[in-house]
C-alpha cells in the first residue's frame, strides 16, 4: 500500500489569475500531473495547492479506473487547499483550522492583526485496509515565502524582512500545533494499535522547530538505537520516514538552487513497524528532476507540472 504527499503548485483552470492562461497550457499540467499519479497508483494521496474543486475533477477524469476525492472546505485567501486522492474508498472525519483552545491568537502583520486559525485547513480522513482502519490527516502549513503589504515579495528594508519572517514562524508553529492537536485525536493514546498517518507540506524541513512540534514525545527516531526499544512514548508517538528515503532522493523540492525536503510523511508506531520503502519522485527513478524556483510564484504560472515532488511510503498490508 502507498501513502503519499503531493503539493500539485497552483491547480486552477485557466482563466484566472493563478492558474495557466489557456486550455492548452491547462491541459498540459494536467497531463503531466496524471502521469505521476497512475505511477504512483496510491491508496492514499494527499494533496496541497489544489485552486478550484473543478480543476481536481478534470485531473480525476484523466486517470484510468475508480478515483476517490475528497476537498478540505477551509482554503486560503487565493484559494488554495488540501485534500485527498485514491484507489481505496475513505471517509472525512474532520475538516478543521481552529487552533487548539488554550493557544492564543499569533500576530500576522505590522498592523497588529491576529489570527485564530490556520490559514488553510486540516483535512483527515479514515479507510478501511486489510489491516484494518487506516486514519490520515493532510496539511499545508504557513508558508516560509515572505509576502509583504501591498502584494510585494520584496521588502522595503532589512527590519521589515525579519519582523514579517517572524511573523511567518509564528503562524507556521501555531498551526503546527494545531494539527499535532489534530493527530492527537487520530492516535487517541493508541499509537501502537492504530494506524495513524499525518501528511504534508510543512514548508520547513526535518529538524525544524515547527516540523518537530509534530513529533510528541522525544526519542526512539529512526536509525538510533532506541527505535527497536518500546516506551511509553510509543503510544503518542509519530516517526518521519525521512531517514528512510535514500540520501541521494532526500529532497521535495529546490529552492533558490537548494534541495530541501519540506514535504513529509509522518506515522504512528504501528505503521511505521511496517514500511517496507520510502521515496521521493517517481519509485525507480532515482532522484526527481525539478525546477528551482525563487521568491517570485507568479514566474511559474503555466509551467506544466509541478515544482514539488510527491513523498511516499510504502507499507506491509496482512
Amino acid at each position: 500500500m502507498l501513502l503519499g504527499t503531493w503539493n500539485l503548485e497552483n491547480l486552477y483552470r485557466p482563466g484566472g489569475p493563478f492558474g495557466p492562461k489557456d486550455k492548452a497550457a491547462y491541459e498540459t499540467k494536467l497531463a503531466a500531473l496524471a502521469t505521476v499519479i497512475t505511477e504512483l497508483d496510491p491508496a492514499l494521496l494527499g494533496l496541497q495547492e489544489v485552486g478550484e474543486p473543478e480543476a481536481l475533477r478534470d485531473l480525476a477524469g484523466m486517470l484510468d479506473g475508480e478515483w476517490h476525492l475528497a476537498l478540505s472546505r477551509r482554503p486560503d485567501s487565493r484559494g488554495i487547499r488540501v485534500g485527498f486522492i485514491g484507489r481505496t474508498p475513505f471517509e472525512v472525519l474532520s475538516d478543521t483550522s481552529a487552533f487548539p483552545a488554550k493557544l492564543r491568537q499569533v500576530q500576522a502583520d505590522d498592523e497588529g492583526v491576529s489570527v485564530t486559525e490556520a490559514g488553510r485547513g486540516f483535512l483527515a480522513v479514515e479507510a478501511a485496509t486489510g489491516d484494518g482502519p487506516l486514519r490520515v490527516a493532510v496539511a499545508h502549513l504557513k508558508s516560509k515565502l515572505l509576502s509583504y503589504p501591498g502584494g510585494r515579495f520584496q521588502p522595503r528594508d532589512e527590519g521589515e524582512r525579519a519582523r514579517y519572517g517572524a511573523y511567518a514562524l509564528y503562524r507556521r508553529a501555531a498551526e503546527a500545533a494545531t494539527l499535532r492537536a489534530l493527530a492527537d485525536e487520530l492516535l487517541s493514546g493508541e499509537g501502537r494499535e492504530r494506524d495513524v498517518a499525518v501528511l504534508g507540506d510543512l514548508n520547513d524541513e526535518v529538524r525544524a522547530a515547527t516540523t518537530q512540534i509534530l513529533l510528541g514525545p522525544p526519542g526512539s527516531e529512526i536509525g538510533t538505537p532506541g527505535f527497536e526499544a518500546a516506551d511509553r512514548g510509543d503510544a503518542t508517538r509519530l516517526w518521519n520516514v525521512a531517514p528512510l528515503i535514500p540520501a541521494e532522493q532526500r529532497y521535495s523540492r529546490i529552492n533558490s538552487g537548494r534541495r530541501e525536503l519540506i514535504d513529509h510523511v509522518l506515522v504512528s508506531h504501528r505503521l511505521v513497524h511496517r514500511v517496507t520503502e520510502a521515496g521521493t519522485g517517481l519509485p525507480g527513478t532515482g532522484t526527481p528532476r525539478l525546477p528551482s524556483v525563487g521568491s517570485d510564484p507568479a514566474e511559474r504560472r503555466g509551467e506544466p507540472g509541478s515544482d514539488h515532488a510527491p513523498v511516499w511510503v510504502r507499507v506491509r498490508v496482512g
